[in-house]
């Protein structure tokens, strides 16, 4: 796991073990806040040890971004910490979370210790803002990703973990096509000093509009492509031939793991519009 300091007080965990999924530590005088907790119970537990041995700072409270496992099953390894998230994530943890955990214990003995921590707190419209000590974290629903996904503003240094909201490539094969533009619109000119992708590098001040950009420009692209496909009674198998270079991004990150999800955003949103056209008929 690979840790960077992007603030004096934030801290962010990459996973080597799972598609760069991050995860965040923003430590404060009377406590820690984490946002999000990693997949594999080794990193989650190397988190802990980082942050409340090393740091000296308990973890007091716990964000969930959204019920996806590689953002959620490290949650159960603080056992001491409120959790907070929106609350179609309390219902999608119960329900789609379990059944997940349930099949990935099967396959993996690495998750036999792990299980599902429904949140303590939500919230379902506007904002929720968290103060402890000298720090406050504005949460706020972003979805598209996920119909659950929130983002997270450090408001005093100005750092958003944006989760799966801002990634490689934009992914909404579980969540929605509108949706995401929008949440995608609602953060243009934040005035964010960094931006914490879900899965990725750290986006820097000067260049947050244009990653921003770049991934409505590659919405807005598939969409033309998927128009296309349907006023010429194509079949969704069609879009395997466009590249998502064709779209404007590079198959590069994620060790070439956007390829499969540039993919699957093509069949999902051609059953999305599909659906659409169905019911204006």
């Amino acid at each position: 796991m690979q840790r960077e300091r992007v603030a004096d007080d934030i801290y962010v965990f990459t996973s080597e073990l799972y598609a760069q999924v991050t995860a965040g530590a923003v430590i404060t005088s009377e406590g820690a806040i984490l946002i999000d907790t990693l997949v594999f119970p080794e990193e989650a537990r190397a988190i802990k040890h980082f942050v409340e041995n090393r740091l000296g700072c308990p973890v007091r409270y716990i964000i969930n971004t959204h019920y996806h496992a590689d953002h959620t099953y490290g949650t159960c390894f603080f056992p001491d910490a409120q959790v907070i998230a929106h609350a179609r994530c309390y219902e999608l943890l119960d329900t789609r979370g379990r059944q997940g955990l349930a099949i990935a214990q099967q396959n993996s003995s690495e998750l036999r210790d792990v299980s599902i921590v429904l949140p303590h707190l939500v919230f379902d419209s506007g904002t929720l803002t968290l103060h402890l000590g000298n720090k406050t974290v504005e949460l706020r629903h972003s979805p598209g990703h996920s119909p659950d996904s929130i983002v997270c503003l450090v408001k005093e240094d100005r750092v958003l973990f944006a989760a799966d909201t801002l990634m490689a490539l934009p992914y909404f094969v579980d969540g929605s096509y509108e949706d995401f533009v929008n949440s995608l619109h609602a953060l243009q000119n934040g005035g964010f000093e960094n931006v914490v992708q879900g899965h990725g590098e750290v986006v820097l001040r000067g260049e947050v509009e244009e990653v921003i950009q770049s991934d409505l420009n590659y919405l807005a692209i598939i969409r033309r492509h998927v128009e296309a496909a349907l006023e010429r009674g194509k079949p969704p198998e069609a879009l395997t031939g466009i590249s998502i270079e064709s779209c404007g991004k590079s198959r590069i990150p994620l060790n070439g793991l956007v390829q499969e999800l540039h993919q699957a955003n093509l069949r999902a949103l051609y059953r999305e519009l599909s659906a659409q056209r169905r019911g204006r008929v």
